[in-house]
């Protein structure tokens, strides 16, 4: 929303808004500054009274404040005069069928208004669903690579300069200096602690803040794909706009070997969409792989669709397989239509620059599970990141800084009550490690694990700081004991202790890690503590509980 010259908007008849929400209820990054305009109080209350409008918010219901931004974005359109066409769009990633179970019935709805509004001239008709769009672009093959083209593979070497500052265009491609495996050897859950060397990138970062990773396909994958498609994966070619309102990725170099396309820009291993089906179904000429793609693309057929797919995670590599009439006859050029980008990964920095200069450090869970798919599922990132080996050679990552969510007091006075079960122990492990590097206490953490000999993550340092009076910490073992327990448990017995923090010495309250049932019940407990603590009704609870957010002395980063 930032490109848009904003200054029209009052000019504009209609506009349809599409917008996610981050973090605590934020906007993204590419809307801050559209919406900073859209807040302004000098704003005429008219000001879009000629402006008719809808709102599709594309959210994810495991978070607190689900699709927030959208429904912020559809009470200010109307507070200065906007017509919404129909009712805010509040798309859920947790839905079984995933957001278009409810994309799809809003757009339907949507058209069917806008036709209403404007008629199609007389002699025009919309297009056929039958009718195959277009390529986004057009490809030129130019033969076999050289040995200077095959180096578009190298991700050994750094674009950036000490004159720019990191971002996703420019990555810095950061030095491993150890990837070190922070859980038992027999345990389930592989943690690594990842920490990279920085020197010379020109970036700085503060506690909260999150370093984006930019992984790779897996080797045997890529491999599998290409023999799949029977390419030369040294073949090279380059792209050129079919339509000049969609520019080129700028992710790909041209010219790009096949290698370099499959190894670092489609992302083969992540689960198909409903258009992926729909878009495959043009060019399937064996009648029952084109009857089964028609049934995945069609409204009724998303049940089917998935538990093909979405229930046993298959990737966008295994689907092909089933399908291999139609990936023969696919042109090569609708390869980088049917398959999206593989998207960077964000993760929670664990350090300080305080405590180690030129140094960022991740905790990374590498996620590995069962379906009923004879393979086992593998997240692309943590295993990439797991498999990285230092120790041989001179490893280099694609890295940039992002400002964080999560926001810490700047006066070193101010207490801090940090709840972080498992890796949501990151953030908090920057802003002790910048704290206590300045001999600062007033840090309490509340920490979560299975085991204490299994997975006490960074226990020995946390278990240092407390024999230096600079940490208070309270663990909770669940599987230790017969009984489980976990972090809200022992939030609980200290509620006399967190009451007295929050209350009378200001402090802030923090929570980080999964958003499953952990972040509602630590705020249940929080919410008691306060209720006990100052005999509040329920109501007045929550009013407290409002005041803390707007202050952001209470803060959550989760995710699923």
């Amino acid at each position: 929303m930032d490109d848009y010259p904003i200054g029209n908007l009052i000019q504009e008849t209609m506009v349809i808004f599409v917008c996610a929400t981050t973090g605590q209820g934020d906007e993204p990054d590419n809307m801050k500054k559209f919406w900073r305009f859209l807040l302004r109080k000098n704003l005429p209350r008219n000001s879009l009274s000629g402006t008719k409008y809808a709102v599709l918010g594309l959210g994810d219901s495991s978070y607190q404040k689900f699709n927030f931004v959208a429904k912020r974005l559809h009470k200010r359109l109307q507070q200065l005069s906007g017509t919404a066409l129909q009712s805010v769009g509040l798309a859920d990633d947790q839905h079984d069928l995933g957001p278009d179970a409810v994309v799809d019935p809003w757009l339907k709805a949507l058209w069917e208004k806008v036709l209403t509004l404007y008629p199609l001239p007389v002699g025009k008709e919309i297009i056929s669903a039958d009718i195959c769009p277009p390529s986004k672009y057009k490809v030129e093959l130019l033969g076999l690579s050289n040995g200077d083209a095959a180096m578009n593979d190298s991700i050994t070497s750094s674009d950036t300069t000490e004159s720019i500052s990191p971002c996703q265009q420019h990555p810095f491609y950061a030095r491993v200096i150890s990837n070190s495996r922070v859980t038992a050897e027999d345990h389930w859950q592989d943690v690594r602690l990842v920490k990279l060397d920085i020197t010379g990138s020109n970036m700085r970062y503060s506690p909260g803040d999150v370093v984006m990773v930019q992984p790779p396909n897996f080797p045997d994958t890529v491999e599998e794909f290409i023999q799949h498609f029977n390419l030369d994966p040294q073949t090279q070619f380059i792209l050129k706009q079919n339509d000049e309102d969609i520019p080129l990725p700028w992710q790909l170099p041209q010219p790009c070997t096949i290698h370099h396309l499959v190894s670092h820009y489609l992302d083969i291993n992540g689960i198909p969409r409903r258009s992926f089906f729909e878009l495959l179904a043009y060019f399937a000429d064996d009648e029952l792989e084109k009857e089964k793609l028609q049934e995945f693309a069609s409204a009724e057929g998303q049940q089917e669709l998935f538990s093909y797919c979405n229930r046993p995670r298959r990737t966008t590599l295994e689907v092909l397989q089933d399908f291999p009439h139609v990936s023969s006859t696919l042109p090569f050029e609708y390869l980088i239509d049917l398959i999206p980008a593989i998207q960077p990964r964000a993760f929670s920095i664990a350090s300080s620059l305080q405590a180690h200069p030129n140094e960022l450090h991740i905790l990374v869970a590498v996620v590995k599970y069962k379906t009923n798919l004879v393979k086992a599922r593998q997240g692309l990132c943590s295993t990439w990141l797991s498999t990285l080996k230092p120790h041989e050679g001179d490893v280099r990552i694609p890295i940039w800084v992002k400002k964080g969510t999560i926001t810490f007091p700047a006066d070193p006075a101010t207490p801090v009550i940090m709840v972080g079960p498992g890796t949501g122990c990151a953030p908090f492990r920057s802003f002790i490690q910048e704290r206590t590097s300045n001999h600062i206490g007033g840090n309490t953490l509340f920490f979560g694990c299975r085991n204490k000999d299994k997975d006490f993550l960074c226990g020995s340092e946390w278990m240092s700081l407390v024999n230096e009076n600079l940490l208070q910490l309270f663990t909770a073992f669940s599987r230790d004991q017969e009984d489980k327990i976990y972090v809200q448990h022992r939030i609980e017995e200290q509620k006399d202790l967190v009451w007295q923090l929050i209350d009378k010495h200001k402090a802030y309250f923090y929570i980080a890690g999964n958003s499953k049932q952990m972040p509602t019940a630590v705020t249940d407990e929080l919410k008691a503590a306060i209720k006990e603590g100052n005999n509040l009704t329920d109501q007045q609870v929550e009013e407290y509980m409002k005041e803390l957010e707007k202050s952001r002395r209470y803060q959550s980063e989760t995710w699923s």
